[in-house]
């Protein structure tokens, strides 16, 4: 996916721009860059693979090089950026955290339109960070050309673009992802994730709204467009994706992953399900298991524990079969947690499966005597159209798909039965987690309920996109 920082600063401001780009390592293994503007030495970039590195080891020289009071950082799984653009609203630099669904479209019109030419990334795709630059180039201001940005995506686009007087920040029409402001006496700084700057002496400022449009210099934060109302920020922040010690819309993840794990418990109550122990599977599940143990009083233990002192992360590889190896060798038992122990373990979702049930295979290797399965979230059914938090190729590569596709026969099921899927209470709900169970090897599975995972995020549910769980827009 992606993550941003920015800061304007009255002193330097790279001190700053390295440790709170550093602070969203979690949302991104690919790229990563930093622009800074300096008054006499101007735009300076840099961008870096981090696919086998980690993005410190990889800047610390640069951020020695850098000067500037404005900054914008970037980490991306997919582009190189932020970009350093010149058009006739000057020279700027952007860095953008979305996804776009009409590329071909929006490209084919400025083709048409305006004879306009694109470099061409590895593979042929068009960086959307450029795309969303032309975009805006089509306007006679800035505001207007990311206001017109925010008309004609779909999907979604939060962006952050450094001018020589400042830092515009906008968030997604629909508010999908966060943006939020710190401050401190030496200015201001705007990121994805809250946490970014509490350790840089930055105090919460302000939250933009979904649409909105901030333009940040050292000395102020303007409102230069509202807001436009309508929220469906991604409910996957608090699940999984969003770091523990963040907060959205004025709700922690590490709290709302608390509730979740406690309604969890609850079900697990009426149906008269008592293991000996119950974990999270590190790191996501955790704080769902936490919450679980604390609501049933079975003990939270750790029958195995993550080595990450030298393996690399496993959040987004670009190859799926890295990914399961990097997230395997992680993972050691504790066999005296384990054997002869009825573990109910707790993930943040099931995904292919494929980890999950290599997991359940070592600890029925190391002696345990039961596995259950409680994923933190409802069934994944339908890809996610709005965020590049999955790159699935097909919504087949989902378990569930292949599932109802295999309780349905050929040909494949139409939108009204897949819907059936969805619903907890039918009988179709029930067979496709039983075949689950029985594929992954797993003595039970139940996952969170949709209505219960919504009633543990105190948010109107009108504002939260359940797509993936749902299929409901």
């Amino acid at each position: 996916m992606g993550g941003f920082f920015g800061v304007a600063s009255r002193e330097s401001a790279v001190f700053d721009l390295f440790y709170g780009t550093d602070y969203h390592s979690h949302l991104g293994t690919r790229r990563a860059g930093m622009a800074v503007y300096d008054s006499k030495k101007g735009f300076d970039r840099s961008i870096h693979n981090i696919e086998r590195s980690y993005f410190r080891p990889k800047f610390e020289d640069d951020m020695l090089k850098m000067e500037g009071h404005l900054g914008i950082g970037s980490i991306s799984d997919f582009e190189p950026q932020p970009l350093i653009v010149r058009s006739h609203h000057g020279t700027y630099a952007i860095t953008t955290v979305g996804k776009i669904n009409n590329i071909e479209e929006i490209t084919k019109k400025l083709f048409t339109d305006n004879h306009s030419h694109f470099l061409e990334m590895s593979g042929g795709d068009i960086n959307p960070t450029e795309l969303v630059a032309s975009i805006i180039n089509q306007k006679s201001t800035i505001v207007e050309g990311i206001r017109y940005a925010q008309a004609i995506i779909k999907g979604s686009m939060s962006l952050l673009l450094m001018t020589p007087e400042g830092i515009y920040a906008a968030r997604d029409r629909y508010g999908r992802t966060p943006v939020q402001i710190g401050h401190k006496d030496e200015g201001f700084c705007v990121c994805f994730e809250s946490f970014s700057y509490l350790n840089l002496g930055y105090t919460h400022y302000k939250e933009l709204e979904p649409a909105e449009i901030a333009f940040i210099t050292p000395e102020s934060v303007e409102i230069v467009a509202p807001g436009m109302g309508d929220m469906r920020i991604c409910t996957f922040l608090w699940i999984y994706y969003g770091f523990p010690a963040s907060t959205y819309e004025g709700l922690n993840v590490e709290r709302m992953r608390y509730n979740c794990g406690s309604k969890l418990a609850q079900r697990d109550m009426q149906r008269g399900i008592h293991p000996d122990l119950v974990a999270g599977v590190p790191d996501s599940g955790v704080a769902h298991a936490i919450g679980y143990s604390n609501t049933s009083g079975i003990p939270y233990s750790r029958p195995f524990v993550k080595y990450t002192a030298t393996w690399p992360r496993s959040f987004m590889p670009t190859v799926q079969s890295r990914r399961d190896l990097i997230a395997k060798m992680k993972l050691l038992p504790v066999n005296q947690l384990i054997k002869n122990k009825s573990l109910l373990l707790i993930d943040d979702s099931i995904v292919r499966g494929t980890q999950l049930r290599e997991t359940t295979e070592f600890l029925y290797k190391s002696g345990a005597s039961e596995v259950h399965i409680r994923p933190a979230c409802p069934p994944l059914i339908y890809g996610c159209k709005y965020l590049n938090f999955s790159r699935s190729n097909s919504e087949m590569e989902l378990i569930t798909r292949r599932v109802i596709e295999k309780l349905e026969g050929y040909p494949s099921p139409n939108e009204e039965t897949i819907r059936k899927y969805t619903d907890p209470d039918s009988p179709q709900y029930e067979a496709m987690l039983e075949e689950i169970r029985k594929e992954l090897n797993f003595t039970s599975l139940h996952y969170h309920r949709l209505d219960d995972m919504i009633e543990a995020i105190p948010l109107e549910p009108c504002k939260l996109c359940t797509y993936c769980w749902s299929g409901k827009e």
